[in-house]
């Protein structure tokens, strides 16, 4: 599975870049959305992410310069630019008529791109948005007849609009043109797939007359075609540049050797950026998506209940029939490996997370769980120690090299969490706040998703629905026990929802026996039961010395206990479906 990144929502221009490109070439996609593109450049040097997607000149608007300084600040390697017609839409919901349009929103350089076509448009006012896909969204939540999108065809498929004019480019045939790009040293040598190259060279003049054209007549006596060449200020330094250009040439070619040495004893700084395969103008777009390139072809999706369509339509299984795989760092949550997070249920010291993850970690355990904010129902039960804890479980996850999970229990905290931890917890008692669901859905992290005390399975999806409406793809349901009559248990772990579950979303569903029962010695048969009806892993809380833990002791694991479930686990074959 190859993961991708773009900036904006699902549905987005450079999101349909990367599906047609990579679904040309028969590869299986995950893309990754994130809110900016520096947000593209930090996906890639986390690990998020295997490539990014950089728009970075239009036939139509011309450079795009915001595409290009993340890859010039961060240490980023293209590897292929890709040209793209633009095909842009104008959408409205159901209802809508050309007429009736009095708002439309857009990228501003889509804006740009349209500008013929929005003039005739008098009676409307354009406003800027992220990205299509974000204002495809916007248009299909708000239901207003008289606001429309600039968007893609894919973009009103996945919101369910309609078009309300086709081809709205100022030039029908005009092209984009993006650089897929991925972690690396700069100027490193990406292996070539074509004959043709491009060269990307970052070089800086002294303050001379003359001098640039000192540096162009290099090139020209080399016999190097300058494709694009654009200037950029330096920052902190008045009046001063640095120059990006694009050459027709390899860099292995003899003549760019020979020209770069020339340049580098007249001018102040050459930099290469890197050397990549050339795009193809002209070519036309691909039909194929790379959503379910290995699902088999004659298996037919189950049926879904009405509610599906209206209540979580992103959620449903049709979306996305592959299924979703959330990158964590080196795990993948949905995929073919069966997942295990395990940790303290609170942050009760530093010697006690570390020496938690420690034991976890040796015993095959590949994510580390921790409560900082704990939501108790006695008020004076311990609440957990907050950033305090937040700062203990990070650090020790740094230690361990585990990835790290822990709760978040209001909107405030989002924002500073998100920068702490890797996968941001909504517990059973928040599964229905909806403003903390949209404001994870904002955040550049997954969400585990715990389905409520009492909630049903479809309000699960729902609240889901919430986090993957606002543009987070990586949601991880949970699946932790619900109250029912029964008292024997701390509650009724409910694990006919998982098959339910698998058969209705695409998203990827964990188990917590840990909650689900209470009791420590019954958590054992229930993990395994688990994997056997087939989740994507379980969480269980395991802590040095379960008589001391300042919560849940009940339920807490010793380190043998959990040494003895994650032998079971080994032992039982992986889940098949169908």
């Amino acid at each position: 599975m190859i993961t991708a990144a773009f900036q904006g929502s699902p549905g987005a221009f450079s999101d349909t870049v990367l599906r047609d490109h990579f679904g040309a070439r028969g590869e299986d996609l995950e893309t990754v959305p994130v809110p900016t593109l520096r947000d593209v450049a930090a996906a890639l040097v986390t690990g998020r992410a295997r490539y990014g997607i950089f728009p970075v000149e239009s036939a139509i608007g011309g450079s795009y310069r915001d595409g290009v300084d993340p890859i010039l600040h961060y240490e980023l390697r293209p590897v292929r630019e890709i040209y793209q017609r633009m095909d842009h839409r104008l959408l409205g919901v159901p209802g809508a008529t050309l007429q009736g349009v009095r708002r439309v929103l857009a990228n501003p350089m889509m804006i740009r791109e349209c500008g013929r076509f929005l003039g005739s448009l008098a009676a409307a006012k354009v406003l800027p948005s992220t990205d299509g896909g974000s204002a495809a969204r916007e248009v299909a939540e708000l239901g207003d007849v008289t606001i429309a999108a600039i968007a893609s065809s894919e973009a009103a498929a996945l919101y369910g609009l309609v078009e309300l004019a086709a081809n709205i480019v100022d030039h029908p045939e005009a092209e984009a043109r993006f650089l897929l790009v991925e972690a690396g040293r700069p100027g490193e040598i990406t292996a070539s797939e074509t004959e043709r190259r491009v060269t990307s060279v970052l070089f800086s003049t002294h303050n001379e007359q003359g001098a640039l054209a000192s540096c162009l007549g290099v090139l020209a006596g080399a016999g190097i075609n300058l494709r694009r060449l654009e200037s950029h200020p330096k920052p902190g330094r008045a009046w001063e540049y640095v120059f990006f250009a694009d050459l027709e040439v390899g860099a292995a070619d003899a003549r760019l050797t020979d020209a770069l040495a020339k340049l580098r004893a007249m001018s102040a700084e050459v930099r290469v950026i890197g050397s990549y395969d050339a795009g193809a103008p002209g070519e036309p777009r691909a039909k194929v998506r790379a959503t379910s390139t290995n699902e088999p072809v004659e298996k037919k999706p189950a049926p879904l209940p009405a509610s599906a369509a209206k209540n979580w339509p992103k959620a449903a299984k049709p979306t996305r029939p592959g299924g979703t795989r959330v990158p964590i760092g080196h795990v993948v949550v949905g995929g073919d490996a069966f997942v295990v997070i395990a940790g303290p249920c609170s942050v009760e010291s530093r010697e006690q997370v570390i020496a938690t993850a420690e034991a976890v970690r040796s015993r095959g355990a590949t994510l580390l769980r921790g409560g900082a904010f704990k939501p108790r129902t006695n008020p004076y039960a311990f609440q957990g120690m907050g950033w305090e804890g937040v700062d203990l479980l990070a650090e020790a996850g740094r230690i361990t090299g585990m990835p790290t999970v822990s709760e978040v229990m209001c909107v405030d905290q989002v924002e500073r969490m998100a920068r702490s931890v890797d996968v941001l917890q909504i517990g059973a008692r928040n599964m229905q706040n909806f403003d903390l669901l949209k404001a994870v859905g904002r955040a550049s992290r997954p969400v585990l998703l715990k389905r409520g005390l009492s909630a049903t399975i479809d309000e699960l999806l729902a609240a889901a629905e919430y986090i993957l409406a606002e543009g987070n793809p990586d949601v991880i349901l949970c699946e932790r026990g619900i109250r029912t009559f029964e008292t024997a248990t701390r509650n009724t772990l409910d694990l006919s929802a998982v098959p339910v579950l698998r058969e209705r979303t695409h998203l990827p569903i964990m188990v917590d026996p840990s909650h689900g029962v209470g009791v420590r010695r019954w958590i054992r048969p229930l993990a395994r039961a688990a994997k056997v009806v087939g989740a994507h892993g379980v969480l269980i809380e395991v802590h040095p010395n379960p008589a001391e833990a300042k919560s849940d002791a009940d339920q807490a694991l010793t380190f043998d206990d959990f040494e003895d479930i994650m032998r079971d686990l080994e032992s039982l074959p992986s889940f098949e479906e169908g």
